[in-house]
């Protein structure tokens, strides 16, 4: 083993050095922490849900109907004198857990035929851009509301299944993108010239460092997921009752607006700070792992 290579090799970069000085920003750790917040919320509905004393969000009482804010019930009651409050906290974890599995099960689809794209021969990379290419030629949402439509029940399951199946093709492209310019990379190179073998070169070097930007794209995508499956609930094609969800709450708000715009405002003032928080992390894990932009 010659100096220069050994070197080279002891010099290979790693994700872990980029993610420990992008995480300690500020741009980061705001959206971060409201996110995190978020998740708790959907992990332990039910203390977060009881801090006012009204933690249930099925014991209702019909003589309050569209009872406005008061002392208990803070987002007020909705047409069936159920508080509002814990339904939007309740209706966290729905919304949150499609966004998140949508974005989990499309990655995993993404970094199986990304990488086997941009590893495998000509051949096999033709075939996993014929077929990314097809389902690049279905329309985000349509294509979901045609596959739900002949979906009988549509839980937080099935809802992502469907989402996560139109949700990977841009993924996978920018993985096989990234994969194809790492492997050509002079320390993979150098790896390979010392025979270090080719799946722990493929393990350890080219996958943790395609990885990076395919993690800024998934991020972005959780809030485009969580805002497709409110507007497919909104329109009667996404999750559907006894599910508590946001889309189903502003569904049903839509009709009572004037009379009781509580009902409205809270769920969809919660839908819009999750999207920012997420979109915001997303956006500037971008421009942190953007080489243009890194001095």
């Amino acid at each position: 083993m010659s100096e220069p290579l050994a070197i080279a090799v002891e010099a290979l970069p790693t994700a872990r050095h980029s993610w420990r000085s992008v995480i300690r920003r500020w741009n980061v750790m705001l959206p971060a922490v409201i996110i995190l917040i978020l998740v708790l919320i959907a992990l332990f509905p039910a203390p977060f849900a009881g801090i006012f004393g009204h933690g249930d969000p099925r014991a209702c009482d019909v003589g309050r109907s569209l009872a406005p804010p008061s002392e208990g019930h803070p987002f007020g009651l909705d047409v069936q004198g159920c508080d509002v409050y814990a339904n939007v906290i309740y209706g966290t974890q729905s919304s949150l857990s499609v966004g998140v599995l949508a974005t989990a099960v499309g990655l995993v689809i993404a970094l199986l035929l990304g990488t086997l794209g941009g590893l495998a021969g000509r051949a096999v990379d033709w075939t996993v851009s014929r077929v990314t290419d097809i389902f690049l030629g279905f329309p985000f949402l349509l294509g979901a509301i045609v596959v739900l439509t002949a979906v009988g029940e549509r839980s937080v399951l099935t809802v992502s299944l469907v989402l996560a199946l139109f949700g990977w093709p841009t993924m996978a492209r920018l993985m096989r993108s990234s994969v194809r310019s790492i492997r050509s990379a002079d320390y993979v190179e150098a790896a390979v010239t010392m025979g270090i073998p080719r799946s722990r070169i493929i393990a350890r070097y080219i996958i943790p460092n395609a990885i990076s930007p395919m993690l800024v794209i998934a991020t972005l995508s959780v809030g485009g997921v969580i805002v497709a499956e409110s507007s497919l609930t909104y329109l009667g094609i996404g999750l559907q009752a006894p599910a508590i969800s946001w889309g189903l709450q502003l569904a049903s708000a839509s009709s009572r607006f004037q009379l009781a715009p509580w009902l409205l405002v809270f769920p969809g003032l919660f839908l819009a700070i999750t999207v920012l928080a997420i979109t915001a992390l997303g956006d500037a894990l971008r421009v942190a792992f953007d080489p243009r932009r890194q001095q």
